[in-house]
């Protein structure tokens, strides 16, 4: 079991603008050419931001067009939040505040074997990896630059923290860096 941190990002290192649009990712590649599907059935447990799930409910017309329905997703997802959000209908959602550490326990809990994806954003993966809960980056480069927006994980991570342990070319826009997060660098 990993938790990973599987995101997009602009070549400037922002997930996504300072409005929180994603209209910049999809021009760039189809998810189903991606290493998306074989990554998503090895999830057990989702941890996702606020700003994130507000963005899916915003786009809902768009979500229910490319998944056939308004929660793309039937792992259980744990919303980190301390405003009160509306539940979609029919989704294993529990939304949750605090420190990630206590609810890490129960996503590896409700994950089982499988991994633990952190949809977003790069606070939210900032602090999995703060508590020394973050196994692996995943991150897929896009040929664009915003100039500004979310950043894509606003630590400061200097090396020997991140291993480089793939390289994956997506089409002619995109290219996916895996990376191994060692939390337990002494002095890190």
């Amino acid at each position: 079991m990993k938790t990973q941190y599987y995101t997009a990002t602009s070549l400037d290192g922002f997930i996504a603008t300072e409005e929180d649009s994603l209209e910049w990712l999809f021009p760039l590649g189809e998810l189903g050419t991606s290493s998306y599907p074989a990554f998503i059935a090895e999830v057990g447990a989702l941890a996702m931001g606020a700003n994130t799930y507000e963005w899916m409910l915003r786009n809902a017309d768009a979500v229910i067009a490319e998944a056939g329905s308004p929660w793309p997703y039937t792992q259980p997802t744990w919303i980190f939040t301390h405003r009160q959000l509306p539940k979609i209908e029919g989704a294993d959602i529990r939304f949750v505040s605090g420190d990630v550490n206590r609810i890490h326990a129960e996503m590896c809990a409700a994950a089982g074997d499988k991994n633990i994806w952190i949809v977003g954003g790069g606070d939210l993966a900032g602090q999995f990896y703060d508590a020394g809960l973050l196994d692996e980056l995943i991150v897929q480069v896009g040929s664009v630059t915003l100039g500004q927006g979310k950043p894509l994980l606003p630590r400061r991570l200097l090396s020997p923290v991140l291993s480089l342990t793939a390289v994956r070319q997506m089409g002619g826009s995109m290219v996916e860096l895996r990376y191994e997060v060692n939390s337990k660098v002494p002095g890190i």
